[in-house]
């Protein structure tokens, strides 16, 4: 990769999509020092987890630049031509061998996991996103969310099924609602996605319905410990979520990044185990 100047640097910065990126890294890095408070895992896992993220988004706009190129999306770098496909490609590639070496670094099921979790970000960038499946990537991703964390400690517990299965519906509830702003010109591109399907059968109401009931409910499902923290916990993501979901724009998709957040403080701060 050539060496790069203030400009392209930025925009590098920009392509990586930054704001999920850094928000997801931080939910990995609360439940894996939960999870593993001490030794490797926490000061190895947390990079890894960032880079991996890193390359996803990178793969994002490398992926989607001559579709945005069409569309006149001079938002993107690599579609307003601030930064080349190659370099962002670049950037990516080596953000994934460095997230696969600090990942393996702490064990082999840790590393496997940042594996499986970084292929379905490349696949639903290479073109999942545009089938009926296009919500299995979001669900493996986001679903084995806890199982990296757990994976971190010694022994490598195993993460309890009900906060896996509550993390695959988190995942699969903001792809919908990340979907919600881009559905027209999904339509237009010819993008057949599952939030496609929905608003094309359906309405776009169905899928904002659908989005706040799979992120509300999964928080719901871990409330069924009964702890007064998971209540609140429930009923805070029932406030976001209708603060979020009434709208278009990017609100219903920072809802989700919400609800994820509160789901992870209710997992560090009140005492529900991951494993």
């Amino acid at each position: 990769m050539p060496m790069l100047n203030a400009r392209a640097l930025k925009a590098l910065f920009r392509t990586c999509h930054p704001l999920p990126s850094l928000a997801i890294t931080a939910m990995f890095a609360a439940l894996v020092v939960r999870a593993a408070p001490h030794g490797l895992g926490p000061g190895a896992a947390v990079p890894a987890v960032l880079l991996g993220e890193l390359s996803i988004g990178w793969s994002n706009d490398y992926f989607d630049a001559d579709r945005d190129r069409l569309a006149g999306r001079l938002d993107k770098p690599v579609a307003a031509g601030q930064i080349s496909r190659r370099t962002v490609l670049a950037a990516a590639i080596v953000a994934v061998v460095a997230s696969l070496v600090l990942a393996f670094s702490i064990n082999r099921a840790v590393g496997t996991i940042d594996g499986v979790q970084m292929l379905a970000g490349w696949f639903y960038n290479a073109g999942l996103k545009a089938t009926p499946l296009s919500g299995f990537a979001y669900a493996v991703g986001f679903g084995l969310i806890p199982q990296f964390a757990t994976a971190t400690a010694p022994g490598v517990p195993a993460a309890r099924p009900s906060v896996l299965l509550a993390a695959a519906l988190l995942g699969v509830g903001g792809h919908l609602a990340n979907a919600l702003p881009d559905l027209e010109a999904d339509r237009i591109a010819g993008v057949r996605g599952l939030p496609n399907i929905l608003a094309e059968r359906f309405s776009v109401r169905m899928v904002r319905s659908a989005a706040l009931v799979l992120l509300v409910g999964a928080t719901g499902f871990l409330a069924l410990a009964g702890t007064p923290w998971l209540w609140a916990g429930f009923g805070l993501c029932a406030a976001v979520a209708w603060w979020g979901m009434g709208e278009f724009g990017r609100k219903p998709f920072y809802a989700a990044l919400a609800i994820a957040g509160i789901d992870v403080a209710v997992f560090v701060f009140g005492g529900v185990p991951l494993s």
